[in-house]
């Protein structure tokens, strides 16, 4: 189902009944929410699973140019209305790389409506103004990358330290192929206004958490190991999870160890006193 709220595009695809109890996928930069159903189809019987396709990617169309300020926030009221509008609240998140920023910040701005969020290989920002000006500057050198050779820059993208191990996955190269369906237009402007480098420093928004919170990282991803050890200690109610032999993409390295995990969590007694 396409809708669009606030001006900004989404699309939502739904597995499972819907009087189960609901989670919300949210993708990361090139996928869609198509990305979610190795995850979705192990879960369906237990959960009805509402997997967004996030502005400016898979069937979210951008159908205005963006402006750069105040657009995260704006998406993030924007998923909130969606969730309102397609779940009983509340309701449990999951979010991966681009998503699980966006799932960070929205659970911090609207925490009333999730229950337990989980949040994979992802930050809450970057930390100072001029880190988020020079990471901006990277952005744009991204967008006109893809701008200029969409798909020479969908290989240069998985040529990245990050994905090492998702390159060894036996899905990559249909992985791959699939990114190259996005439209590259809407891909450079949503690096531009969704970029990390335009997402306000959720940090200091970490102590004021009222929900509870797991980060899973893998082994491999030294960078966000650090990170989610960093982020629990500031964040009440969070725990960290390492997964083995795993890199960036641990959801796809080994489904069925996330998939554990991820009931395990969900099935968890809800914490007290957050």
């Amino acid at each position: 189902m396409q809708t669009t709220i606030q001006g900004i595009p989404f699309h939502i695809r739904t597995e499972g009944n819907e009087s189960l109890p609901c989670i919300v996928f949210l993708h990361g930069f090139l996928g869609s929410g198509s990305d979610w159903y190795p995850v979705s189809r192990g879960l369906h019987d237990e959960y009805c699973c509402m997997m967004v396709d996030l502005p400016g990617h898979g069937k979210a169309i951008l159908l205005n140019k963006p402006d750069a300020d105040g657009y995260f926030e704006q998406t993030l009221d924007a998923l909130a209305e969606l969730i309102r509008m397609n779940t009983s609240t509340p309701c449990l998140l999951v979010g991966y790389s681009m998503g699980g920023r966006l799932a960070l910040a929205l659970m911090l701005r609207h925490p009333a409506l999730f229950v337990k969020v989980l949040i994979v290989s992802a930050s809450p920002g970057l930390k100072t103004a001029i880190e988020q000006i020079e990471r901006q500057k990277h952005d744009e050198k991204i967008a006109r990358k893809i701008e200029r050779n969409f798909e020479g820059f969908i290989e240069a993208w998985y040529d990245q330290p990050l994905f090492s191990t998702l390159k060894h996955h036996p899905l990559f190269e249909e992985i791959e192929s699939m990114r190259k369906f996005n439209n590259p237009r809407d891909l450079a402007l949503i690096m531009r206004v969704l970029g990390t480098g335009r997402q306000p420093s959720q940090w200091d928004n970490l102590e004021h958490n009222k929900v509870q919170v797991r980060f899973f990282v893998g082994e491999k991803d030294d960078r966000y190991v650090e990170i989610g050890r960093q982020m629990v200690k500031l964040c009440p109610g969070s725990d960290l999870e390492i997964f083995p032999h795993c890199g960036h993409t641990l959801q796809l390295e080994n489904n069925d160890l996330f998939l554990d995990r991820l009931r395990f969590f969900f099935n968890q007694q809800e914490k007290k006193n957050l």
